[in-house]
């Protein structure tokens, strides 16, 4: 596939791709109120409203997402007794996550009790971050073990496997990205601070996490 419309279309027809696209009209636009809010005031709350209207579009999008965890822990748990433990963490985060996720969606469009929008805003993104950690090893596990068959395959001459194992990396390093960067928007939810909770920082996180995303998921 060569056509860039082709790309573009197969890539919005998958949940992660148009999730990708709408986490970057959410997070553009926390920047432009951010940037604006003092100076124009209709463009500021114009923008906060394409945010929460994004964030709350993603939410939907992300219904029943809980079971992607479930199914790779039942499909393939991980080739060796760490990995395995690992996946168990890193899918039982990301569940808990996409779980709850669902009762805070549903709590800010008022279909429960908006009052339980905190608590479940917490459990969410204290599930989230700990599946981002278990995910972040696993990925720099890996990284670190290709470095060594690379070493290898180089000496012996093995420019297709080299080749792989370098798309491989560039790839694990993508997910590194996104999962730091959403790792850093999850502590703005459990440990509320200066620095996390900085537009600016929630800004460029979630576009490095959107981009990231977005390079991994884009057809070859």
């Amino acid at each position: 596939m060569t056509d860039t419309v082709d790309k573009l279309v197969v890539f919005l027809a998958k949940r992660d791709g148009i999730d990708k696209l709408v986490k970057t009209f959410q997070y553009v636009s926390k920047l432009v109120h951010w940037h604006v809010e003092a100076t124009h005031q209709d463009i500021a709350r114009r923008a906060k409203q394409w945010e929460v209207a994004s964030g709350l579009s993603r939410k939907a999008f992300r219904s029943g997402r809980f079971l992607t965890g479930f199914n790779a822990l039942r499909r393939n748990p991980g080739s060796t007794p760490l990995f395995r433990f690992l996946a168990v963490f890193a899918n039982a985060g990301e569940m808990v996550y996409f779980f709850f996720d669902h009762f805070l969606w549903l709590a800010r469009i008022g279909v429960i009790d908006a009052n339980l929008a905190r608590r479940m805003s917490y459990i969410s993104a204290f599930g989230e971050a700990v599946g981002y950690v278990f995910f972040i090893i696993m990925d720099f596990i890996m990284i670190k073990k290709g470095l060594v068959e690379q070493r290898k395959l180089e000496a012996a001459e093995n420019k297709e496997q080299v080749r792989k194992i370098r798309d491989d990396r560039v790839m694990r390093l993508m997910a590194m990205a996104a999962n730091i960067a959403d790792l850093v928007i999850a502590l703005a939810d459990i440990e509320p601070n200066p620095f996390c909770n900085h537009a600016v920082t929630l800004g460029i996180s979630g576009l490095v996490s959107a981009w990231a995303g977005w390079y991994r998921n884009w057809p070859s």
